[in-house]
């Protein structure tokens, strides 16, 4: 019995989903928004992980970085802030410097703090959306907690999708809760901050040269 291949490739695309797979081979890519950017400064924005609490001196992740683009990056973390938090400084810490590129790395906080879901995502797009308003490129830097993972993965990629950011997936990956990559039961040491450098410059890197046109 001879089956339309069309009828097979339905057949198997809903086997697919059906066991839970992520079906993506078609998936056109996200179009960028501000691909090349206006404004001078790179920028880290996040909490402590980007202050580089557990670092040692230049060692935290916005200094590697910067070493290895041999660009001067902006360190504006904060320790204990939450999306809120980085909302309301958003203007100051940000937005009156001048950005290019910023690097949003938020959202841990907002777990331990037992921020409503909707609110910390909320939180997330209205920055995404100012910094893009100014003409910046968001590199997005995934984050999942414990106990919360899959919400907030699919969340951080269907935010980066939606707005057209960078998205940095997996940052935590085999670092958080990794005694060897951390200094603390939340913070990372020196190697930890080294494998989050570089998997954010992994995925910034193909927007360096453009954001110099």
């Amino acid at each position: 019995m001879k089956f339309p291949l069309a009828r097979i490739l339905v057949a198997v695309v809903s086997a697919v989903v059906a066991s839970g797979l992520t079906v993506c081979f078609w998936a056109e890519p996200p179009e960028i928004v501000n691909r090349r950017p206006r404004g001078t400064q790179i920028i880290a924005f996040g909490d402590s992980l980007t202050l580089g609490i557990g670092a040692s001196p230049g060692r935290n992740y916005p200094t590697v970085l910067s070493k290895k683009i041999g660009r001067p990056i902006l360190n504006r973390g904060v320790a204990g802030d939450t999306t809120s938090g980085a909302l309301a400084r958003l203007e100051k810490d940000v937005l009156s410097r001048d950005p290019q590129i910023v690097i949003v790395f938020l959202g841990g906080n907002d777990v331990l703090q037992s921020v409503p879901f909707e609110q910390t995502f909320s939180n997330v797009d209205e920055i995404i959306r100012r910094i893009q308003a100014r003409g910046a490129l968001v590199v997005l830097v995934e984050v999942k907690p414990p106990g919360v993972e899959r919400r907030f993965g699919r969340e951080f990629r269907r935010l980066a999708r939606a707005r057209g950011a960078v998205l940095v997936p997996e940052v935590l990956r085999g670092i958080f809760l990794n005694p060897q990559m951390m200094s603390d039961h939340i913070h990372f040491n020196d190697a930890g901050y080294a494998v989050v450098a570089e998997r954010i410059y992994a995925a910034m890197k193909p927007y360096l040269d453009e954001s110099h046109e």
